[in-house]
């Protein structure tokens, strides 16, 4: 047997402040990558987790400079969907738009635009463009059975590939339209601009990108049954990453789902959860690209409860960091402090769940009781969670056999998850400048820390 003593988590510890020439939050970068070739502008990813991260969380988080990885509780179908929604949000030119045939009636366009949430379509026979029709062409018509084609708008303005943003935004101004369609020699559609879109990426800046310009959005896989084909449809839907999703990092099989996965599919590897330098070792031999670190310290976990089973979530960082293996702090992160802390200790990124949890951006509706509004939070763990995933997937088991070790509860109501998101990253900053820190390479360089006292804690405002 063996006792290892003064392991730490986040309200143990304080950070040392450092002399310092960084006069302005503005002054510094919340840069980083959570693998090689992933760059995020700010080191926040939310969880997924069926009560955290859709589509809607994960297009707020990118646009924000973080990313959101889509949950599997759900139909491979279901979920590859959702990754297609978050590619299509701030893309510049969509590539495989939305589209309609000629042939449709009224009925069949208003039930495809509720479907997909767009009012507008490009009208296609096979892959030849044929037209357009807006909101604006059908708005008034009563007649459900009348066609696309009495509707549509047959003149339509189109251009090549390789068009610029700047030279599309001209093209859309000067002929007073919203959608500007892309089409090839042949005139087979092949994409998509919109005044919209246009819109949204001079806003948001600093989102999170790949190389076509569109949000990046991560999608998640297990360890058994239908891990292959749901890897198979995320890579297709252009997921920029695979999360291999798993309590326990430590099971063999999780090794060699990832090696699997690795050999099979040209696309990086997040794998946990784990919460040592030796789990992490494992999985970096194996293919992963970064390691999630975090056994039991989620607010909807019950593994150190339940299994006794875990390590204090800044002791794990640190010792994990020593792999030098990109590592994603998962659990634990109540406050921004918690965040400055993670980070400086060794961490890439943070996973937030319960922090995220009762926005207006994670699934759910809002619940009123007692006159006050919640939303539903739960752990992946917990028993509805896996009663749920065995209906919406199609994979069960005998209930006997599972010990749950999560729980759900309801969560007041948060509004947008922006303005957690901002209060976040300026704790950072504010960290940052007092570490001497232009950015976060230097933040954990420059990062000390002194152990609190009971009295300090209080001091703290921790007790």
């Amino acid at each position: 047997m063996r006792v290892i003593d003064n392991a730490f988590t986040f309200d143990d510890v304080l950070l040392v402040p450092k002399i310092s020439g960084v006069l302005s939050r503005g002054d510094v970068s919340t840069d980083t990558n959570i693998t090689e070739k992933i760059k995020l502008r700010v080191p926040i990813i939310s969880s997924n987790m069926d009560t955290v991260t859709e589509s809607s969380m994960a297009i707020t988080i990118a646009k924000l400079g973080g990313v959101g990885v889509i949950h599997r509780f759900n139909s491979i179908e279901a979920e590859a969907e959702e990754v297609r929604k978050v590619k299509r949000e701030l893309s510049f030119v969509v590539s495989s738009p939305y589209t309609i045939v000629q042939d449709a009636t009224l009925s069949d366009l208003l039930r495809l635009s509720e479907e997909k949430g767009v009012s507008g379509f490009p009208v296609v026979d096979g892959k030849k463009l044929v037209g357009i029709i807006s909101k604006r062409d059908y708005e008034f018509e009563k007649d459900m059975s009348k066609r696309v084609r009495e509707m549509m708008t047959k003149d339509v303005i189109s251009s090549k590939g390789g068009i610029t943003m700047d030279e599309a935004e001209k093209i859309l101004a000067k002929n007073k339209i919203e959608k500007l369609p892309i089409v090839d020699k042949n005139n087979f559609l092949i994409g998509m601009v919109t005044s919209k879109d246009i819109k949204l990426n001079r806003e948001y800046k600093f989102a999170s990108k790949d190389r076509k310009g569109r949000l990046i959005v991560g999608g998640s896989v297990g360890i058994s049954g239908d891990y292959m084909q749901r890897a198979k449809a995320l890579v297709e839907a252009e997921a920029d990453f695979l999360v291999v999703d798993v309590a326990n990092g430590y099971l063999e099989r999780t090794a060699d789902v990832t090696k699997e996965l690795k050999s099979r599919f040209d696309i990086d590897i997040i794998a946990g959860n784990i919460a040592t330098k030796e789990g992490a070792l494992n999985l970096k031999k194996a293919g992963a690209d970064a390691v999630k670190v975090g056994i039991g310290p989620g607010n909807a976990c019950l593994t150190r409860t339940v299994a006794g089973v875990g390590y204090p979530q800044l002791s794990a960082i640190i010792d994990v960091a020593g792999s030098k293996t990109k590592l994603i702090a998962d659990g634990g992160i109540r406050k921004s402090a918690d965040l400055s802390k993670a980070l400086a200790a060794g961490a890439d990124a943070v996973m937030l769940g319960s922090m995220l949890a009762g926005t207006d951006e994670t699934p759910g509706m809002i619940v009123t009781k007692n006159g006050e509004n919640f939303k539903f939070y739960r752990g992946m763990a917990s028993i509805n969670a896996f009663y749920d995933k065995g209906e919406k997937t199609g994979v069960t088991s005998e209930i006997g056999e599972y010990t749950p070790e999560g729980t759900e509860m309801l969560v007041p109501y948060k509004g947008t998850v922006i303005k957690i998101i901002n209060n976040l990253i300026g704790g950072l900053r504010s960290a940052m400048t007092y570490l001497n820190a232009k950015n976060l390479d230097e933040f954990k360089k420059n990062a000390s820390f002194v152990r609190l006292t009971e009295a300090g804690k209080s001091e703290s405002k921790y007790l």
